[in-house]
């Protein structure tokens, strides 16, 4: 087919043509982005916590409504988990200062020096005297856990200096000491300056994500502390129970913790998928916000590409009628359309592809986004380019229906 009548008919009608390949790149720039977001935030949703079969995990916490001294407290403490543990169905019990993805709990900032001015990575700080790797099932790559002998009461009251001992998660590690190695025995240090606490490695698990879950390998910064804490009333139980035994096992528990003392209690239970659901909440609302706006900007464009070609169409019916009674066959109307669309199509998604780079170029200085990977170009394109046929292909098709007779029939 010539393409020089498609060009010199473009040039003739300028406006519409313009105004469909200017809504293809807009279209096109938006839609790869957007799309882009949306897989990296469903790939953020997803990361693994470190917690094994997280749907057998729950975190129960119980308040004292009357004050307790360091003693009477720390018994307590144990009398609850006690209880706790002698339910059937529940595989391991830890006391623990926080929990992952809740979005509540305490960070400490981390050095590899006491000359550092600035610490080198602040990380989630999780205060257990029992044994959390067994209860969540933390991947432990180096070294040990932790030695009842380790394990220290402290009143925060009082003191605030923690034992020697923790264990770290391997994203913490290599953001202290980068360049591998291992991590045992690698200096690290509560704070900075002169007095910051030197601390022993003693073991590294894989990963523990923090209670803030954040985007990057901050999220995975944790260290594991050795310490009964007393001196705030609240008692934090993390419980693994038996595989598909959480839901009776968190009731049970919950009653097994009222009884085990007279004290009035105030006591809550959430599971850990829960705190999933609840950190990422926002991110599956704004994911299906951008597919929604994508679907409408793939309507929209559709509908105007429909609108142009019906126009054309209408506005070149004796054109149409005359080529018809030179000879031309219905195919050959129908591949004009479709020609002419594709070119202008084509233009639309060149400029969109620059389009779309500026953009989450944009995103990338901003916002910290990651950078727009190719196949989400190329992908766009093959949409825009199917879109633009499949719209044109009804106007076309009209076109091509056209008689001789009553396209040349003066009006």
């Amino acid at each position: 087919m010539e393409i020089r009548p498609i060009l010199s008919a473009l040039m003739r009608s300028k406006t519409g043509a313009i105004l469909v390949a200017v809504q293809v790149a807009l279209s096109l720039a938006i839609l790869a982005n957007a799309l882009h977001i949306v897989n990296v935030r469903q790939e953020v949703a997803a990361r693994p916590s470190g917690v094994a079969a997280e749907g057998d995990v729950f975190h129960l916490l119980a308040r004292n409504l009357r004050p307790l001294g360091h003693n009477e407290e720390l018994a307590l403490q144990k009398r609850l988990a006690a209880a706790a543990r002698a339910v059937p169905g529940v595989v391991s019990v830890a006391q623990v200062s926080q929990v992952p993805l809740s979005r509540n709990g305490s960070n400490s900032g981390f050095a590899a020096s006491r000359k550092q001015e600035n610490s080198s990575a602040i990380a989630a700080v999780y205060i257990t005297p029992d044994p959390l790797i067994k209860t969540w099932g933390l991947q432990l790559l180096e070294g040990r856990d932790f030695t009842p002998a380790e394990i220290v009461e402290i009143d925060q009251n009082v003191t605030e200096e923690f034992p020697p001992q923790v264990i770290v998660t391997r994203a913490m590690a290599e953001k202290i000491h980068p360049g591998g190695g291992s991590a045992l025995g690698m200096p690290l240090f509560l704070g900075t300056g002169e007095g910051a606490q030197q601390l022993q490695v003693v073991g590294v698990v894989e990963r523990l994500q923090s209670q803030g879950a954040e985007v990057g390998d901050k999220g995975e910064y944790s260290v594991l502390f050795p310490v009964r804490l007393t001196g705030d009333g609240d008692t934090l139980l993390t419980i693994r129970a038996e595989a598909g035994q959480r839901d009776r096992v968190m009731k049970e528990a919950e009653q097994a913790i009222r009884a085990a003392t007279p004290d009035k209690l105030i006591v809550r239970l959430r599971t850990l998928d829960e705190d999933r659901d609840t950190r990422y909440r926002a991110d599956r609302a704004m994911s299906w916000m951008l597919i929604t706006v994508s679907a409408l900007l793939l309507l929209v464009t559709a509908s105007g590409i429909v609108g142009i070609a019906s126009l054309w169409v209408t506005q070149r019916r004796k054109q149409i009628g005359v080529r018809r009674a030179l000879g031309a066959r219905r195919i050959d109307i129908l591949r004009y359309f479709l020609t002419e669309n594709f070119m202008i199509t084509s233009v639309g998604v060149m400029c969109g592809v620059l389009l779309a780079l500026g953009l989450n170029q944009l995103l990338v200085s901003q916002l910290e986004m990651a950078r727009l990977p190719l196949p989400y170009l190329l992908g766009g394109a093959a949409v825009f380019w199917l879109l633009g046929l499949g719209a044109v292909y009804g106007p076309a098709w009209r076109a091509a229906s056209i008689s001789p007779a009553t396209a040349t029939r003066s009006t």
